[in-house]
């Protein structure tokens, strides 16, 4: 299995090129969100139990898919300070012992584009962050740092992209397969 990690700051485009990337690849699509809002419905963000479980859950997932010899899976991770330090070095360990291989790729895009994007319909509609004025007062504080990050494969500025050519520029970069409808 290749385990395409996507990751970037929130409004970069991850959920949407992930898409177009899982249309184009036939790879299944496991996105952040399904998790957090999953444990939103009973604990608190950042809280003990929600950062515990958060963790518990993606890692689950990555180990089962790995187990059942999933083709790929695309993952998308808005790097902050509620993600335990160990998360990244725990997730290599699972799919590398499982025979499998993750692929970072890292999503970038000008903040004046950062800002038209943050209170769309689409991130209102999904219960994401959508205020910039809160979006300012986290970056200032460095919960999005992504120093902590292994040195993407592929960094893609999605500010001047399609998400669908984003997804192809990942795709060719990877050398990752073509569904069979493409």
């Amino acid at each position: 299995m290749q385990l395409v990690f996507l990751y970037g700051k929130p409004a970069t485009g991850k959920l949407t090129v992930a898409r177009e990337l899982a249309g184009l690849t036939g790879y299944k699509l496991f996105h952040n969100h399904l998790t957090v809002d999953l444990l939103l419905s009973v604990f608190e963000f950042g809280s003990t139990p929600f950062v515990a479980l958060r963790e518990e859950i993606w890692l689950s997932v990555f180990a089962r898919a790995a187990k059942e010899r999933l083709h790929g899976l695309i993952f998308t991770f808005a790097p902050e300070t509620t993600v335990r330090p160990t998360f990244i070095e725990r997730a290599l360990d699972i799919v590398f012992a499982a025979g499998s291989r993750i692929r970072f790729v890292e999503l970038t895009c000008p903040m004046e584009e950062v800002y038209r994007r943050i209170d769309s319909q689409s991130r209102r509609q999904s219960g994401k962050l959508t205020s910039h004025e809160v979006y300012e007062r986290l970056e200032k504080a460095g919960v999005f740092a992504t120093s902590h990050m292994p040195k993407a494969e592929v960094t893609i500025d999605t500010g001047t992209l399609s998400p669908r050519d984003a997804a192809q520029k990942i795709a060719k970069a990877l050398g990752l397969p073509r569904a069979a409808a493409h």
